[in-house]
C-alpha cells in the first residue's frame, strides 16, 4: 500500500518533514529515507547551499488523478496515490530543487552585536527585571500553557527543556522591545513598519509578530526560535526591531534581545552575552531541536496537519476497494 511505495525508498533528501505539508506527507511514509540534519550532527549550512532531490522514478504516479494501466492485480501492485492539489503541488515544490535564499538575505539583514540576556516562562521579578514572566504580553496564561516554570537550572533540564514535563509551547523562544497591538487595536505605525503585515493579517487587533520566526547566532553556532514576548523592557522600539538603530540604554547593558533558557543552552552562550539576530522565514528554519515541541510551533502544526491528510487518504483509499 502507500507504505510500501518503492520511489520513497531512493529518495536522497525531501524538504524538512513540516515545512510543506507535502513534505510531510512523504517523510512519514514509512520505509522512505528523509533525511534530517540537525545541528548537533554537522555545521550549520548556508541557507543558499544547493539540496539535491532525486525525482521519483518514471513508472511512479503521484497524485495524477488517474490510477495505472494494465490488469487490476497488476494495477493494484503499481503505486499509486489520489492526492489533493494543495499536495501534490507541495511535492512538486519538493522536487523543484534549491530554492535562492537572497531575497530573504536582503529582507532581513542581521542586527550585529546586540547585548542578549535569558530570561524564562514563569520567572519572578527581580531587581533588573521587574515584569514577572507568568504571562506574556500576547499570552495572559503563558506558564500555564507551557506546563509551568521554564527552569534555568542546567542541571533540571534535558533535551533543551525542562526534566520536569515536556512543554506545551515552544521551549525556543525570544522577546523582542515591540509590540504591535494595544487596547485599541494595531498601533498606527504598525502596517508601515512590519515587513510582513499585510501578509499575516488576520483582523484588526490580533498581533502579527507572536510566533515569528529568527535566527540567534553566537560564535559559530546558529539557533532557530519563535518571538513569544514584548521586552527587554520597552515594548515600542520599532526603529531597532524593524529598523536600523541601535537598542536603548537599559539596566541590563542596553540589552536588545531575551532569549529562553533553550536558545542559551544550544548557542553555549552565558546568560548576559552579545549575539547576532535576524527575522527569517519559516521556510528558512531547519530541522533541530527548535521543531519538537509546542502547540505553537509551526513545526508540530504542519505535522499534526499532515497526520490528518494522511488518515484522510487512508480512509479514502479503503472506501475505494
Amino acid at each position: 500500500m502507500v507504505g510500501q511505495l518503492p520511489q520513497f525508498r531512493h529518495m536522497k533528501k525531501l524538504l524538512r518533514s513540516t515545512a510543506i505539508l507535502a513534505a510531510s506527507v512523504a517523510s512519514l511514509i514509512p520505509g522512505s529515507q528523509a533525511m534530517v540534519e540537525t545541528t548537533k550532527q554537522k555545521k550549520q549550512r548556508p541557507q543558499h547551499a544547493r539540496r539535491d532531490h532525486q525525482p521519483p522514478p518514471a513508472g511512479g504516479h503521484i497524485g495524477s488523478g488517474k490510477p495505472p494501466r494494465g490488469s487490476l492485480k497488476k494495477r493494484m501492485n503499481e503505486p499509486f496515490i489520489d492526492l489533493t492539489p494543495a499536495v501534490q503541488a507541495g511535492f512538486a515544490l519538493a522536487f523543484a530543487g534549491p530554492r535562492s535564499s537572497e531575497v530573504a538575505e536582503d529582507r532581513y539583514p542581521w542586527k550585529k552585536q546586540i547585548v542578549t540576556t535569558t530570561f524564562w516562562i514563569g520567572e519572578k521579578p527581580t531587581k533588573n527585571n521587574p515584569v514577572p514572566n507568568h504571562q506574556s504580553s500576547w499570552d495572559q496564561e503563558w506558564a500555564k500553557n507551557y506546563g509551568g516554570t521554564d527552569t534555568p537550572d542546567p542541571a533540571q533540564r534535558v533535551d533543551y527543556r525542562p526534566a520536569a514535563f515536556i512543554p506545551g509551547q515552544n521551549p525556543f523562544y525570544v522577546a523582542l522591545p515591540y509590540n504591535d497591538v494595544q487596547m485599541s487595536g494595531h498601533k498606527p505605525e504598525a502596517e508601515k513598519v512590519i515587513p510582513w503585515f499585510k501578509d499575516d493579517f488576520r483582523g484588526a487587533g490580533k498581533t502579527v509578530c507572536k510566533g515569528r520566526w529568527l535566527a540567534i547566532r553566537f560564535k559559530d553556532r546558529v539557533a532557530y526560535a519563535q518571538w513569544e514576548d514584548c521586552g527587554p523592557f520597552r515594548t515600542d522600539h520599532s526603529a531597532y526591531v524593524f529598523g536600523d538603530e541601535r537598542p536603548k540604554p537599559n539596566l541590563n547593558k542596553g540589552a536588545g534581545l531575551d532569549v529562553s533558557p533553550a536558545v542559551r543552552d544550544f548557542l553555549g552562550m552565558n546568560d548576559t552575552d552579545v549575539t547576532d539576530w535576524k527575522f527569517v522565514d519559516f521556510a528558512e528554519v531547519p530541522q533541530g531541536p527548535w521543531a519538537k515541541h509546542g502547540d505553537n510551533n509551526t513545526f508540530v502544526i504542519n505535522e499534526r496537519a499532515a497526520k490528518q491528510r494522511l488518515a484522510a487518504l487512508s480512509t479514502k483509499g479503503r472506501a475505494a476497494e
